[in-house]
């Protein structure tokens, strides 16, 4: 096993876990990754995208919040799954070896235990919605389940996770129509591409060390050609998104704000150093700001229109 090389970790100290949260329950905090909200982020705003998309006017704000306690229960959930299953893995990188699984901190029945009560809460919200969102919802749970061990089979695990992590889109949409339609399925799709690019980046953190405990990304496959694929992962995304928008009959702020949104993920595509995990995990993190633009602009764009 590889000793954690000291300031490597990945777990912030000295944060508001620390400061606020009973010593006993800090692991399973660390575990739901509550005090690295971006995952949630991530998570989260295809959801707003979704629902803003189908909106007539401003989305609905209960919907909104629904959607903000779900991701923080799903992405923690997500995470218990994938710590459980590379557990072995994570004890051996500097990195992810004092992770509460990895380090001991929590054992197995513990994690279960966690993971129970999270999608319980889970559960609860999706109840909240129409009966074709919560068939909708649950129909992501296989995708969920099995991410975790795509790195084991594949070079291309990203494209996994984005299946996953942009289901929201849809749920999000079914939400407000009780259906499915183009638009939907657009912005999901727009969401897989997004996400290729921006877990590419975050994978070349780990590149190193992947190569060590022999598990597979993007960033081993892709190498030292990342960079052009990102502008093409990219182009994909913003398309989509133009084309989303267009079938859904969004008014032209959206556009205008799209194409702020493409420079921005022009300025990552072009920036970004592979080389640099610091600086692959400042531009993996910016992605927020991107997906808020896009949600702000539907929002505007169906308030104008």
């Amino acid at each position: 096993m590889k000793s954690p090389v000291p300031g490597a970790s990945d777990i912030p100290l000295g944060n508001w876990v620390d400061r606020y949260v009973p010593a006993d329950a800090r692991p399973y905090f660390r575990l739901a990754r509550l005090d690295r909200p971006i995952g949630t982020w991530l998570l989260l705003i295809p959801c707003w995208w979704g629902a803003a998309l189908a909106s007539g006017g401003w989305p609905d704000p209960v919907m909104i919040a629904l959607f903000g306690v779900g991701a923080v229960v799903m992405r923690g959930a997500g995470c218990v799954v994938n710590d459980m299953a590379d557990r072995d893995f994570d004890a051996r990188v500097a990195r992810t070896a004092n992770r509460p699984l990895a380090s001991g901190a929590i054992g197995l029945k513990g994690a279960l235990a966690f993971l129970g009560l999270l999608l319980a809460i889970g559960f609860a919200v999706l109840i909240q919605f129409n009966a074709f969102a919560i068939w909708v919802g649950i129909a992501s749970l296989p995708l969920v389940a099995v991410y975790p061990f795509m790195k084991r089979i594949t070079y291309w695990p990203q494209a996994w996770l984005g299946l996953t992590f942009n289901w929201g889109a849809l749920v999000g949409w079914a939400a407000v129509t009780g259906g499915l339609a183009a638009p939907a399925f657009i912005l999901y799709a727009a969401g897989f591409f997004w996400t290729l690019g921006y877990d590419t980046i975050y994978a070349h953190q780990d590149k190193e060390d992947d190569l060590l405990v022999g598990v597979k990304s993007t960033a081993l496959r892709l190498g030292k050609a990342t960079r052009p694929w990102l502008f093409g992962f990219f182009a994909a995304t913003v398309a989509l998104l133009a084309a989303a928008g267009f079938a859904a009959g969004l008014a032209w702020p959206y556009y205008a704000g799209l194409a702020a949104g493409a420079a921005h993920l022009a300025w990552q595509a072009a920036t970004v150093d592979p080389d640099d995990p610091k600086d692959c995990l400042k531009k993996f993190k910016s992605n927020r700001d991107f997906a808020l633009i896009v949600f702000i602009t539907v929002v505007a764009a169906r308030v104008v229109g």
